[in-house]
């Protein structure tokens, strides 16, 4: 797994980034909460292993700017903060574990296995959408014949939804969300840059759901 690593105390991160490599993980490690931002927004991590207290950004905060980011990397807090409060808001905010320090590293790597497996990183990182499309979750590109398809912002964010959700139908309130951000459009633009987006494409994989919005089918 890419995963990307923020903890202060150097000894910790050092250890934590030894071990996590011996066991076949690539670890990009931070001290604090700005630049470990700015590499959450840049680039694609499978993993986010996040302590709170942290400098100029605590790892909560930065949880909480890649959702308003409409970035979903799985995360899991490690912390000496033990209170309730702060456990709360970190399962509030979609992390998948809370690990308590002090712990043992092999602990770590029992949780990290665990959000492999669920999550199937690994191989579901390129989704099959048509004999000749697929979509890499990872870089977040639609690929024909394994060669990236250019395409707007908002047709990239429309074939991810449908990706990431292959198989169950995707309604134009989801659409409206996650592509238009809540503004208030009416069906017909939603169903106008579907129809460009399937007239662009070389084999048609998105189904139009009569009346209720769109799906590809697995």
């Amino acid at each position: 797994m890419k995963i990307l690593l923020l903890e202060d105390e150097t000894m910790l991160n050092d250890a934590i980034v030894e071990f996590l490599k011996a066991h076949n993980h690539h670890v990009h490690p931070f001290y604090e909460g700005k630049d470990a931002l700015k590499a959450a927004k840049d680039e694609n991590y499978d993993l986010l292993i996040l302590d709170i207290n942290v400098p100029n950004i605590d790892g909560l905060s930065l949880l909480e700017f890649l959702q308003k980011e409409k970035i979903a990397t799985p995360a899991i807090f490690i912390s000496a903060m033990h209170g309730m409060e702060e456990i709360s808001r970190a399962y509030e905010l979609g992390c998948y574990d809370y690990l308590k320090k002090p712990f043992h590293l092999p602990e770590l790597l029992l949780h990290i296995k665990k959000i492999d497996e669920l999550l199937g990183v690994r191989d579901k990182q390129h989704i099959r959408l048509s004999p000749r499309y697929s979509y890499d979750k990872r870089e977040k590109r639609l690929l024909f014949d394994n060669l990236p398809v250019p395409l707007s912002k908002r047709q990239m964010q429309i074939i991810h939804l449908l990706a990431v959700n292959q198989g169950n139908v995707v309604d134009f309130e989801m659409l409206r969300h996650y592509v238009w951000d809540d503004a208030i459009i009416d069906n017909a633009v939603i169903r106008a840059e579907v129809s460009r987006l399937n007239k662009s494409l070389k084999e048609s994989f998105i189904q139009n759901i009569r009346g209720v919005g769109y799906r590809v089918e697995r």
